[in-house]
């Protein structure tokens, strides 16, 4: 299984099957609605960023998975001292991708390499498809 750390992790190649299935999804969500039936996404931000967390729960939701999570440092057990690395190990037996999002560089992959089991993931492409597409569309009325 391989791990999603940063967008740059992708080939062109790849990139651009990502972005092409983001713009399939896009014109027929409801052919997509339940290839996620089952699944779970946690959502670990430490650090205040709304549009960003609800973009990777709204995706979730619209392709049938559920979501759980903390929207801030407050409301985890760093709050006590935990680390990144238990925090992530702890919710991966909880979901099946991670998304997280963290003050200090590097904190996500430290954590990705603690995680129990190989069928988890951090992914964070999304919000660059997502960005794509908008310029697309932006590109389109002009």
């Amino acid at each position: 299984m391989r791990h999603l750390i940063d967008p740059l992790d992708f080939t062109l190649e790849e990139t651009l099957k990502i972005l092409n299935l983001a713009d399939r999804i896009s014109e027929n969500p409801s052919a997509y609605s339940h290839v996620a039936d089952g699944k779970k996404l946690a959502t670990l931000f430490y650090e205040p960023s709304t549009r960003t967390r609800l973009s990777f729960e709204a995706a979730m939701l619209n392709l049938g998975g559920q979501t759980l999570g903390f929207a801030g440092a407050e409301q985890s057990s760093a709050t006590k001292g935990e680390t990144v690395a238990d925090t992530a190990r702890v919710v991966s037996c909880y979901a099946d991708i991670i998304a997280m999002r963290h003050p200090k560089e590097g904190a996500p992959p430290v954590s990705y390499t603690h995680l129990t089991l190989p069928t988890k993931r951090i992914v964070k492409i999304s919000v660059a498809a997502e960005s794509v597409q908008k310029k697309k569309k932006k590109e389109r009325y002009l």
